[in-house]
């Protein structure tokens, strides 16, 4: 991870390299019945258009553990499958401001496909510190849920064993 402070705010820059097409990266990313599979759980539900909604439904264990039924929503900005998708990101059980969050998937050498996520944190160090995983008995953040994304496109099986849907 990169963590920069620029005038107004944090962004933090995570990069992995993926052997996976683009259009499996982008179909993890934007397709509910992958985003189940790894990271924290959550079902996403997009609208790939700009002004679309964007929203991460947290799984039945999720709501035990306390988590609103929306854990995460937004707006789309741009969305140019299977190369880019730009959306707000606010977490639902936070009061900051609305963050904003750019995956780039570019295709690498040979079969990889290096993906890039940068999430522009201004206004949000409650946020800022989840997702760079600094948070004790919060997870791992970016890190975690690329790795976990990574090894389930790679392998066929999540960091974590199988999820619960």
């Amino acid at each position: 991870m990169t963590d920069t402070t620029k005038a107004g705010g944090t962004v933090q820059v995570y990069r992995v390299y993926i052997k996976a097409t683009p259009d499996a990266i982008w179909d993890a990313i934007t397709k509910p019945e992958w985003t189940e599979k790894y990271g924290y759980g959550g079902r996403v539900e997009f609208d790939l258009r700009p002004g679309g909604t964007f929203r991460t439904i947290a799984s039945p264990e999720m709501q035990q553990a306390g988590m609103p039924e929306v854990v995460v929503d937004g707006e789309v900005i741009e969305a140019d499958p299977p190369h880019k998708l730009v959306h707000t990101w606010r977490a639902g059980w936070e009061q900051e401001a609305a963050t904003r969050l750019t995956y780039e998937i570019k295709e690498g050498q040979g079969d990889v496909t290096v993906l890039t996520i940068t999430h522009e944190l201004d206004g949000a160090p409650n946020t800022a510190a989840m997702v760079a995983g600094t948070v004790d008995g919060a997870g791992g953040g970016w890190a975690e849920v690329l790795s976990d994304l990574k090894t389930l496109l790679e392998t066929g099986k999540p960091l974590y064993g199988p999820r619960v849907a």
